[in-house]
């Protein structure tokens, strides 16, 4: 056997199984790139109808996110409104309170750069960016409190970034609320 080469039974096997394989694989990447370029150009000739813009240069002057405007508002319809505005490195109002087992519409939006919040043991993941209203309809089933943190970093001050979300019952929120609309306030966890 001096001179010849000497394969092994199963490496002809095991060589079409890696060919085959390697197909499979490239069939399954081509047809990711194929998607992500159909979905890109969808995306860039049909952009979403419902984008709300604003200016962020303007937000402390005039409209809804004035400051006198930020927090919780029973609405007529029994549904709870929420605006936020997140700045660096807090959000206004620094406490929200909702009620339980109502429907909620979370309305944000920043006025210096990328921020986002998520509400802990909830559903609620918000990006907030400047120029754009998010929205967000959301229910808290439970009564508790709940750590409200920017999960996009903004700047060095990003770690102390921290709201409190205190969810209590629907008949003392509308009692609450009453006693803020007589005062032309906004909801608060500090009344």
């Amino acid at each position: 056997m001096a001179g010849s080469e000497h394969t092994h039974p199963g490496a002809d096997v095991a060589a079409r199984a890696e060919a085959r394989w390697a197909w499979i694989v490239g069939a399954i990447i081509l047809f990711l790139l194929a998607m992500m370029g159909y979905m890109s150009l969808h995306w860039a000739s049909m952009p979403p109808t419902r984008t709300e813009t604003i200016d962020p240069t303007t937000l402390h002057i005039a409209g809804e996110f004035v400051e006198t405007n930020l927090g919780s508002v029973a609405e007529p319809d029994g549904t709870v409104t929420v605006r936020v505005l997140a700045n660096q490195y807090s959000f206004t109002p620094q406490c929200i309170v909702v009620p339980a087992n109502t429907p909620l519409h979370f309305r944000g939006t920043a006025a210096d750069v990328v921020h986002g919040f998520s509400v802990s043991n909830s559903n609620v993941n918000v990006m907030l960016v400047p120029g754009y209203i998010s929205n967000l309809q959301t229910k808290f089933e439970h009564t508790g409190e709940h750590v409200m943190p920017c999960h996009e970093y903004c700047g060095t001050g990003h770690a102390a970034m921290w709201a409190h979300v205190k969810v209590i019952g629907k008949d003392e929120f509308m009692r609450q609320a009453r006693l803020a609309a007589a005062a032309g306030r906004r909801m608060s966890c500090v009344q």
